[in-house]
């Protein structure tokens, strides 16, 4: 790899010409996926909550992977709104879309709601991804071969969809409700990758590994005097954005589509995802929350 690089074997300036949207940007996985997209010559454009925070990790990623070609659009992902304008301020900026990288997360230690009046885990780890991803189909199809990568976790295994409670309405853990949002991304890449055959537009999703990022230790509940030691149980950011990085830009992967992968290697999610009915539901019951024709 370029300047900066990771483990991946993919050549220097292979993505020259590709323009790659990662969500969740400003730091963590997100801001080392970034880095690893404009360290092989991507057009990276950054979608960060914060102006501030992401225009810090916007220069430091050009000055580390000596790649002009990045940009940042800043939304709060738990509104649908912001989503909508995050969408449409990209198209009138890209043509194209080559590679959409779905990684932003949280893990708020108490239940709390949106602006849409939506449990802020379930609004953010999935209908934002949902939403975003539909909006951009267009351009994402007008640009293929092209690839949308979702970041799961393997925490999906064990959760399941309660269709009753998907607001977390009647009882709310956060380890738990993040669990189950992850296996709703699990499900929503298998149900679009069954809608995207024969498009040229293919859908995967990965489980980046313990990482020591904020998001670790929100899911430990540590305090702030203690968020430091994540980093002795989790790798680091790099590490953890090697599979996404993979997905996004390697050759190995062209055309595959509708498969969970860990480190590198497609692997088999737990049974409950691979539910094609739950999957079919998930998707109908998230197009009527955000608005999207199912």
């Amino acid at each position: 790899m370029a300047k900066g690089g990771g483990v991946l074997s993919i050549s220097s300036n292979s993505m020259a010409g590709k323009v790659c949207m990662v969500t969740g940007a400003n730091a963590g996985i997100g801001k080392a996926t970034a880095q690893g997209l404009a360290n092989i010559g991507a057009t990276v454009v950054m979608v960060c909550r914060s102006r501030e925070r992401g225009e810090a990790a916007l220069s430091e990623i050009k000055e580390q992977s000596s790649n002009d070609r990045i940009s940042l659009l800043v939304a709060d992902l738990s509104s649908q709104a912001e989503i909508r304008k995050l969408a449409e301020d990209f198209k009138g900026q890209h043509p194209k879309l080559h590679v959409l990288v779905n990684n932003a997360g949280i893990i708020p230690r108490k239940r709390e709601v949106t602006v849409d009046g939506f449990e802020t885990q379930f609004a953010v780890n999935h209908l934002a991804p949902f939403l975003l991803t539909n909006l951009l189909l267009d351009v994402l199809k007008a640009s293929a071969p092209a690839r949308i990568v979702t970041a799961a976790s393997d925490m999906h295994r064990g959760a399941t969809i309660d269709f009753d409670d998907l607001q977390s309405e009647h009882s709310y853990g956060p380890v738990r409700v993040y669990c189950r949002t992850k296996l709703a991304n699990v499900l929503f890449t298998y149900e679009l990758a069954r809608r995207l055959e024969g498009t040229g537009v293919t859908a995967n999703c990965l489980h980046p590994g313990a990482v020591a990022t904020k998001l670790l230790a929100d899911a430990m509940g540590l305090p702030s005097a203690l968020r430091s030691t994540t980093r002795l149980i989790g790798s680091k950011p790099e590490k953890g954005a090697t599979t996404s990085i993979y997905l996004a830009a390697s050759p190995e992967v062209e055309g595959i589509s509708g498969k969970y992968f860990i480190k590198q290697k497609a692997v088999e999610p737990s049974k409950a995802s691979s539910d094609e009915n739950v999957a079919s539901r998930l998707w109908r019951v998230s197009a009527e929350l955000t608005g999207i024709s199912a």
